[in-house]
């Protein structure tokens, strides 16, 4: 087989491994989600793919710029990515480019320490220091008598009722009079409610 083709293949498969590692056993178990798990993988693969394939060709200026602008503004129009999410998609980029452009110049050595260190801090950061994730659900509510000064406990505890998650803050944003609703922020640790993985973006 081509020597260049078994590179590629070893290539992929560690930085497979590299990407599991991160997003599947320490990402999903810190936040039992797999709506972001299939995304990062893909993102992952096809990054290193691009980097791999591309290694090897003079690329111009303008369009090695224009290349790197593309993935600085990644983003999805119809739901917005939370910051937590946004920084292992970034984390999974890094390591798939790591894993691609890398190994010429340094070797598998420097690789193999580089992505060890990022599964380190990813995993002392979720896991050891118990990091709490402030999530917020933004809801359309529509009992405004209980915006009022002097019934926060009453709203907190409707807003616990409906929602069913346990509230930390409440923020009161925009009230329609004409339709009696308000716009509220609910912010909850996510952490500590692990049933509920609803996107913090929805509208209830």
């Amino acid at each position: 087989m081509n020597p260049e083709i078994i590179s590629l293949i070893i290539g992929f498969l560690a930085n497979l491994v590299s990407s599991l590692i991160v997003v599947r056993l320490i990402y999903h178990l810190a936040s039992k989600r797999r709506d972001y798990v299939f995304t990062f993988m893909l993102v992952s693969s096809s990054v290193f793919f691009l980097c791999t394939l591309l290694s090897g060709v003079e690329i111009e200026m303008g369009f090695a710029l224009g290349l790197f602008a593309i993935f600085s503004i990644i983003r999805y129009r119809t739901d917005a990515i939370p910051i937590r999410e946004m920084t292992y998609l970034f984390i999974v980029i890094t390591l798939a480019v790591i894993n691609a452009l890398a190994p010429q110049a340094t070797g598998w050595g420097i690789i193999i320490i580089a992505n060890a260190g990022i599964w380190s801090i990813a995993f002392v950061l979720e896991r050891l220091w118990f990091v709490k994730h402030l999530a917020t659900k933004i809801v359309v509510y529509d009992r405004v008598d209980l915006i009022h000064a002097g019934r926060r406990e009453e709203l907190k505890a409707d807003l616990e009722e409906r929602t069913g998650v346990d509230i930390h803050s409440i923020m009161i944003g925009k009230v329609d009079l004409l339709r009696d609703t308000a716009v509220i922020r609910v912010h909850f640790y996510e952490d500590l409610q692990p049933d509920h993985f609803e996107d913090s973006n929805q509208t209830s």
